[in-house]
C-alpha cells in the first residue's frame, strides 16, 4: 500500500495533507524517516509513525445504520441524499458502501462496509441469508396469505419467489406483520403483497442474517458493529 494512502485511510488528513507531512520528514517507517509519499509499506509488517504517533492500521469498517425514509441506499446520487452522506468524514474516508439496498421509503437495518468479500457472502443468492421485515399492510392479512407465502408467490413479471415466512401480528384494515425472506429482488416485499392483492404502507427491516437492528438507534443514526455482532454476521467465521 502507498504510504500516503495508508495515512489518509487512518485519519491523518487528506491525500494532500499527508503528502505534506511526509515531505516535511515527520513520518518514519521502521524507524527511518521516509519522504516519498509513493513509497510502499506493508501495514501488517511495517512500523509507521507520524511525529512519534504510531499509525494503527484499520482496513475495514462495519457500520449498522437505522436507515431513515427518504434516503437512498447508494454511495452517491445527483438528486437524493444517500446513506453515505449521513456518515462523518471519518467514516467516509474508508469509502464504504451499503450491503444490498433498502427502498427509498423503507427504513431500518442497513449494513455499510468496505469489505467486498463479506458483502459478496451476504448477498450471494446461494447463501440464502434470511432478512426479516416488519410491515403495515393495507388490507386484512389472513392465513391464506401465510400459506401462499410459504409456497412462494408469483410476481407480476412471472418470477416465482422462494418461500417467505409470514407472521400476523394484527389483522385489520391495516394489518401488522413480520415477514422473513431469503431473496432481495427489487421492491420484493411490496411486490409479494401485491401478488395477494394487498399494499404495503410501511416497511422496516429488522434483521439480516444473525444481525439485529439496535432499536436504540434513532432514524438516521449509526454505530460500528461490535466484535460479537461482526462474528455473528460474517458467514466466513462460521466455517
Amino acid at each position: 500500500m502507498r504510504l500516503d494512502k495508508l495515512l489518509g485511510n487512518n485519519g491523518f488528513g487528506t491525500r494532500k495533507d499527508v503528502k505534506q507531512l511526509i515531505r516535511k520528514g515527520t513520518v518514519r517507517v521502521n524507524g527511518m524517516t521516509e519522504k516519498d509519499p509513493g513509497s510502499h509499506v506493508d501495514p501488517e509488517k511495517d512500523s509507521v509513525d507520524v511525529l512519534g504517533e504510531p499509525v494503527i492500521h484499520q482496513e475495514f469498517i462495519y457500520i449498522m445504520m437505522n436507515k431513515p425514509p427518504g434516503v437512498i441506499s447508494a454511495t452517491e446520487d445527483k438528486w437524493d441524499q444517500t446513506v453515505i452522506d449521513l456518515l462523518s468524514e471519518n467514516e467516509q474516508r474508508f469509502e464504504p458502501f451499503p450491503v444490498g439496498r433498502l427502498d427509498k421509503d423503507t427504513e431500518g437495518l442497513l449494513l455499510i462496509t468496505n469489505d467486498g468479500k463479506l458483502t459478496h457472502e451476504l448477498l450471494s443468492p446461494k447463501k440464502d441469508i434470511p432478512k426479516t421485515y416488519y410491515a403495515k399492510i393495507e388490507g386484512v392479512v389472513n392465513e391464506d396469505d401465510v400459506a401462499a407465502f410459504k409456497e412462494g408467490v408469483t410476481l407480476e413479471d412471472g418470477y416465482h419467489t422462494k418461500p417467505g415466512f409470514l407472521t400476523i401480528i394484527a389483522s385489520d384494515s391495516i394489518s401488522e406483520i413480520e415477514l422473513t425472506i431469503t431473496e432481495g429482488k427489487f421492491h420484493q416485499v411490496k411486490r409479494m403483497f401485491e401478488a395477494v392483492d394487498k399494499n404495503v404502507v410501511y416497511l422496516k427491516r429488522l434483521t439480516m442474517g444473525n444481525l439485529l437492528l439496535d432499536e436504540s438507534l434513532e432514524l438516521g443514526h449509526y454505530r460500528e458493529l461490535t466484535v460479537e455482532e461482526l462474528n455473528e454476521v460474517d458467514p466466513r467465521k462460521k466455517g
